[in-house]
């Protein structure tokens, strides 16, 4: 890992220093995910939330070509007033052209689970992971085959739910990606609270996924750990809801051709159309819960340790 590639913030390289819990945090929710200004709050809401659980916020972008760890509020509202097309979604194979080019990037869950990695950032915490999409079972996001080679505690509320989740989940179990399901016996679905979907083990605490993250790495395993955790009650969609909602969207999709990288932007855009407003609630709602949860489980680890 060459150090240039980096400018870590201040707060963010002595936390690691010192051993002082750091959480991950990706981009692209703020350049892709949600429209400005909302995205912008969302990010700042997450950090906070980090901070609420006693740890670092580390939110991970490129500028200009530099890997920027722990952005700034300015750094995160000129993010989110670029347009979408100015900015490279980065994911693994993306991160040398956007770096070589000297581009913007943000970063997929993929791309900020390969660059907290190489930074000894051991959890990171996320929206929804991308899986296989529906109708597309060849389609597969590169974040389930991140989750089988990189050693990343990841904590989101499941794939998102505009996606294919049985599939999704098998996928997962090939990789040997454990689903931890956090105080929940079913994969949560993003939007709404339960999928129908087993997890592979319920955890009832922080500290009890720190045990099993130590367990882990005692193992030298290289694969990532997936940590689930349910939308706000007060802010989830009936599950049936996001459902209609979702296949209305997804057929528009097919009808207009919208495939790969393009899909799920748009789809979660047509969401908040089609629900008037709810599904940006429960994105927004879930992501401060999971970074609030992440943070918890990053200070349990470094507690233990």
């Amino acid at each position: 890992m060459s150090p240039d590639l980096f400018r870590i913030q201040p707060e963010v390289s002595k936390a690691l220093r010192a051993g002082r819990p750091v959480v991950a945090l990706e981009s692209t929710v703020i350049t892709h995910g949600l429209p400005y200004p909302q995205n912008v709050e969302t990010a700042l809401a997450m950090k906070a939330a980090v901070r609420s659980s006693g740890a670092i916020p580390a939110t991970i972008a490129l500028i200009q070509g530099e890997i920027c760890v722990g952005l700034s509020d300015d750094q995160v509202d000129y993010l989110g007033k670029r347009p979408r097309a100015a900015v490279r979604k980065c994911s693994r194979r993306d991160l040398p052209i956007a770096i070589g080019l000297k581009q913007d990037g943000s970063t997929t869950v993929a791309a900020t689970m390969i660059l907290a990695h190489m930074l000894g950032i051991k959890v990171f915490a996320t929206g929804g992971i991308g899986g296989v999409h529906r109708g597309h079972p060849f389609d597969v996001s590169a974040d389930l085959i991140e989750l089988g080679r990189t050693p990343v505690t990841v904590v989101c509320s499941g794939a998102k739910s505009i996606l294919d989740l049985p599939l999704t989940c098998e996928v997962l179990e090939t990789q040997g990606v454990p689903v931890l399901g956090y105080q929940t016996d079913e994969l949560p679905a993003f939007f709404s609270r339960t999928s129908g979907l087993s997890v592979t083990q319920r955890v009832e605490s922080a500290q009890t996924i720190a045990n099993i993250m130590q367990a882990h790495q005692a193992l030298s395993l290289v694969n990532g750990l997936l940590v689930t955790v349910p939308v706000p009650e007060s802010s989830a969609m009936a599950q049936e809801v996001a459902e209609a909602a979702i296949l209305q969207a997804t057929a528009e999709a097919d009808e207009q051709g919208i495939h790969g990288a393009s899909a799920t932007p748009w789809l979660l855009s047509r969401m908040v159309e089609l629900t008037d407003g709810r599904s940006m609630v429960a994105n927004r709602a879930l992501l401060a819960n999971n970074g609030r949860v992440a943070g918890e489980i990053a200070a349990a680890l470094a507690q233990a340790n």
